[in-house]
């Protein structure tokens, strides 16, 4: 089921999203409306809080569907490590309409549990590593423009403020 994408300003995407306990039946559903929202987007990684669900859980795919392989489930992720630095534009689906260019380093060693309950352990540089940086902000309640300074996020900000109180976010 496709579910609503939160946008920006909404309280779940500011929370610290709490641990999954067990994988349950309504985890696993959880886990099939996230692919199938992030596929409906179309976006190439959708993050629990994102659907109003504040639990751990991220799903990431950058090839959008057309790599069989290319999708990732973590339940529980957590880094392993991260260095180097990239800078690129990034963008949000609970910030539609919005990117901005975020540093973020340019490699991430990031473990957790697949949907089976074993753990995973990925590697990724560039755009897969931005994705599970920027999922992982997500399971944190930041969002790419809360790591914005001066003047670009107080535009940004602004201007969804404005949209707001027009009825249009």
């Amino acid at each position: 089921m496709i579910r609503p994408i939160l946008k920006y300003g909404e309280g779940v995407l500011h929370e610290k999203a709490r641990t999954v306990d067990a994988l349950t039946p309504e985890i696993d559903r959880l886990v099939d409306d996230m692919i199938e929202t992030m596929y409906a987007a179309p976006g190439i990684g959708l993050a629990a809080p994102q659907v109003g669900e504040p639990v751990r859980i991220f799903v990431a795919d950058i090839s959008v569907g057309r790599d069989p392989n290319g999708l990732i489930v973590l339940i529980n992720p957590e880094f392993v490590e991260r260095d180097g630095m990239q800078l690129e534009e990034e963008g949000c689906l609970s910030v539609p309409g919005f990117n901005a260019t975020v540093v973020r380093p340019s490699r991430a060693v990031i473990k957790g549990l697949d949907r089976l309950g074993t753990e995973q352990r990925h590697e990724a540089t560039g755009l897969l590593a931005r994705a599970f940086q920027h999922e992982m902000d997500h399971l944190d309640g930041t969002l790419f423009v809360d790591r914005l300074r001066g003047i670009k996020r107080d535009l940004i900000v602004r201007k969804i403020r404005k949209l707001t109180r027009a009825g249009k976010w």
